[in-house]
């Protein structure tokens, strides 16, 4: 009767197993390390870097406990938080002209555990303690730069038209394009219908002559911020990488606004530093003509040029003067070219398209250099020749670029030719002596709260309290094993919800004893009781469980920041709760008493009503 298949037992031993596997790094705990980034797309990181870093620490007598080489950066672990800012110190004066050298913290987990994915939660600001920054969208910044876009292009547009106007002005958030007659006016109308589709024009008398009133339309304005604040938010996420924030958080609130909360950063203006940083694009052409040679050796260039580097390590002569900028830039996406080369593929709105279609029909046969303008500084990317007139607004970058450079390079200069200007509205730095104080005071709530639920269950139910108990710490072992596999940010709301876990987990087992306390009071055998207890409060067990199920799917569905956070730990607590409560605890009692022959039930004190005889 209360047996299980030998499947459902593996089913138990393998979530255990899992369980304990992803909850253990949690335990090792963190040390402090340096993670040293490229400052620029282009910049490898190679064992040469790994190796002159780890030369550079042993010539300042900094011991270090280990390093890493990863796709993203090199980390240097320290035995102490002293000594690792002694190292950002040197290696900031010895290579920071060319790196990023960001303070970060790395698991202390064996490797063998971080092999099979076995990593410890992230923990949120109100823990390991952070930067926390409100930014606003300046809309109105993005609506101006908007109509000064939409302006230059009209004003081409009409001269490529051979249309006669009396010029383009700002009036508040629209345009006024002003002619001279009415045929003009007429004509202007049908074509800039065509060409600006997101323009509403509107025909209206002025006081010097005639004119068309052009405005953004609602819908093409309301694509405009929702696109604007992507591509910010865009921005954010591909700069926070490079401060070595385990798990950032940074997320829209409301229509304009996003926060950006780093864990672990302390360095405020480092960071302030890091979010404003944009990368776009120039075009200019190479200078030929002077004596390379001698601007080399002389490290003196001509008057209006400068040198620069190629990819490929030769010298380059670049004129001064700049054709055209990433502001014209709608659009950049990686790909490859017809050499089946990583490349970016860059597109350019109508007034860039004009002229980067003009720059080479008039530069036929000439080199042209695409420059990655990034913090002030300046990298050649390619200098191709021009073969012909290349029209349409699409620009090919490519040369000596990887896959993921060229997915890097289309983020900056999609992300810093488009991204509207923004304001840190609100700014809170949280100490790391707060967020161990959190997470001490956390732990001890949860517990404490489990000595005292297990103390008073093992008591009053004595042999099946004791089951009741395991049943509550296999919850716990599959809840914060769940939590790591998903990569989680734990916060203090997280750990609230945790808590309250542990109080819902043990009311099916108090559901379960007492049912199995019924049926043994109705007169029910022992066996046929254990059975009948756990198969009847199995559903009032899903019942309850659902209805907080429902709640806590509603929360994260409406809530926002940490009501997300505590939802989604209460959620995952519910099915952990239910499997462990009805699957491991019945499992147990089928392991140690099914097979047996029982006179009675050890589930504690059973009281029955004394029938008075007549």
């Amino acid at each position: 009767m209360n047996r299980y298949p030998l499947w459902k037992y593996l089913i138990i031993a393998a979530s255990l197993v899992f369980g304990l596997l992803y909850t253990l790094p949690n335990f090792f705990g963190e040390s402090p390390a340096i993670q040293v980034s490229p400052l620029r797309a282009g910049t490898t990181l190679d064992t040469d870097l790994l190796k002159r870093v780890e030369q550079l620490l042993g010539k300042h007598h900094i011991a270090f406990n280990g390093s890493l080489l990863e796709p993203g950066g090199i980390k240097i672990r320290f035995a102490d938080t002293d000594t690792q800012m002694k190292a950002r110190d040197f290696l900031e004066a010895e290579i920071g002209k060319d790196f990023i050298i960001a303070l970060n913290l790395l698991p202390n987990s064996p490797q063998w555990m971080s092999r099979l994915g076995a990593l410890p939660m992230y923990l949120g600001l109100d823990l390991r303690g952070g930067v926390h920054f409100m930014l606003q969208v300046d809309m109105v910044g993005a609506l101006s730069k908007s109509l000064d876009r939409y302006s230059a292009d009209i004003r081409n547009s009409l001269r490529e038209l051979r249309i006669p106007s009396a010029g383009v002005e700002r009036e508040g958030s629209s345009l006024l394009i002003k002619f001279r007659d009415a045929i003009a006016r007429e004509k202007a109308m049908v074509e800039l219908a065509k060409n600006f589709t997101d323009l509403e024009l509107r025909e209206v008398d002025h006081a010097s002559g005639l004119g068309l009133l052009a405005i953004i339309k609602p819908e093409a304005h309301t694509r405009m911020q929702r696109f604007a604040l992507q591509q910010n938010i865009t921005t954010l996420r591909n700069r926070v990488n490079e401060l070595g924030v385990a798990e950032p958080i940074i997320q829209q609130v409301g229509a304009d606004r996003v926060i950006v909360q780093l864990p672990g950063v302390q360095d405020t203006a480092k960071a302030k530093d890091i979010l404003g940083r944009t990368a776009t694009l120039e075009i200019r052409m190479v200078d030929d003509e002077s004596n390379l040679e001698a601007a080399v050796m002389s490290g003196q260039p001509p008057a209006g040029t400068e040198l620069f580097t190629e990819r490929g390590g030769d010298p380059l002569l670049v004129k001064k003067q700049v054709l055209l900028t990433g502001d014209r830039i709608t659009d950049a996406q990686p790909g490859f070219d017809q050499d089946n080369q990583p490349a970016v593929h860059v597109t350019l709105d109508n007034n860039g398209a004009r002229i980067f279609k003009d720059l080479t029909r008039n530069n036929v046969g000439k080199r042209m250099a695409i420059l990655l303008v990034e913090k002030n500084q300046n990298e050649v990317v390619t200098a191709p020749v021009i073969r012909e007139e290349i029209g349409g607004g699409r620009v090919q970058i490519s040369g000596r670029m990887s896959s993921l450079e060229a997915r890097d390079v289309a983020l900056l200069l999609r992300a810093g030719a488009l991204a509207a200007p923004m304001e840190i509205i609100e700014e809170r730095t949280v100490g790391p002596s707060l967020g161990a104080e959190n997470i001490t005071r956390g732990f001890n709530s949860t517990l404490y709260g489990f000595i005292a639920v297990a103390l008073f269950i093992m008591i009053y139910y004595r042999a099946f309290g004791v089951i009741s108990v395991t049943a509550l710490s296999v919850n716990l072992l599959l809840l914060i094993g769940l939590l790591s596999i998903l990569q989680a940010t734990l916060t203090l709301p997280g750990m609230a919800a945790i808590a309250l876990t542990v109080g819902m987990a043990i009311d099916a087992n108090v559901l379960i004893n007492e049912r199995i306390r019924d049926e043994i009071r109705n007169g029910a055998p022992p066996q046929a009781a254990i059975y009948a207890g756990y198969d009847r409060a199995i559903g009032t067990i899903l019942d309850s469980n659902i209805t907080t199920l429902i709640a806590g799917i509603a929360l994260f569905s409406f809530g926002s920041g940490p009501v997300k956070g505590f939802a989604v730990v209460l959620c995952l607590g519910i099915l952990t709760s239910v499997f462990s409560s009805v699957m491991v605890s019945r499992g147990m009692v089928n392991l140690f008493y099914g097979n047996r022959k029982l006179d009675k039930v050890p589930i504690g004190s059973i009281w029955k009503p004394i029938r008075k005889q007549r």
